[in-house]
């Protein structure tokens, strides 16, 4: 599953991969590694705002025996924040039709908009599912929405680490301490909605969110 901004390859190939990844036994699951927004936004070839227009299910690739489908949603983009040197405006996303492939389904015909991260495939089309991060933009926190500007791009040197379980420490200076999971059982809970990890002229990193200190809970982690 591509995690890298740089080019994608086909979509066809790319359904293939997921095909592969889909973990033995879940049948029709979609598995998906646990990451920060900050995370999504780095590791993503394109971060844009937009509204659903339309859908249409189409063939993945020309091949005659392919019997793989796609999703197109015909888009208004509303806001580029990432992806400017690749792709400028964007009509189409694609998304596997299938769901155990991670295929993502949106509302079309609506007044809702989103923030959709993706990649950017070889041919230039625009590929997203269920492993990036794409949320109703009504949902986002305020830090969130500004940190779309500037913190999240700003701050892709540094490491954020997910806790499961306690103790969970450091092991380098440039590492943030991801605690939703352990504190509130969900991944997107105050600290994904409210802190950016940041990085400081000295290369370590740590939690920031404006003026506000950092909550205690966050700093007990790694001392329990």
């Amino acid at each position: 599953m591509p995690q890298s901004p740089r080019t994608a390859p086909s979509w066809a190939l790319l359904l293939r991969l997921l095909a592969l990844l889909r973990p033995p036994g879940l049948g029709e699951a979609c598995s998906c590694a646990p990451a920060h927004p900050q995370q999504h936004v780095c590791h993503s070839a394109l971060a844009i705002r937009a509204k659903i227009s339309s859908e249409k299910v189409v063939p993945a690739s020309a091949e005659p025996g392919d019997t793989q489908k796609m999703i197109r949603y015909e888009i208004k983009q509303i806001k580029m924040f990432k992806g400017f040197e690749k792709v400028n405006n964007i009509q189409y996303i694609y998304t596997p039709f299938d769901s155990s492939l991670c295929g993502v389904k949106l509302e079309a015909n609506s007044q809702k908009q989103y923030l959709l991260t993706g990649q950017i495939l070889s041919d230039g089309k625009v590929f997203i599912h269920l492993c990036n991060y794409i949320e109703p933009w009504e949902n986002l926190s305020f830090l969130q929405r500004e940190s779309l500007n500037h913190h999240y791009h700003l701050n892709c040197g540094c490491h954020i680490t997910t806790c499961y379980t306690v103790p969970c420490t450091i092991s380098a200076p440039n590492e943030c301490l991801w605690t939703d999971w352990l504190l509130e059982r969900k991944l997107y809970g105050y600290q994904a909605r409210h802190y950016v990890c940041m990085k400081h002229v000295d290369g370590t990193c740590s939690w920031y969110q404006g003026r506000l200190p950092l909550r205690k809970e966050f700093v007990d982690i790694i001392q329990p």
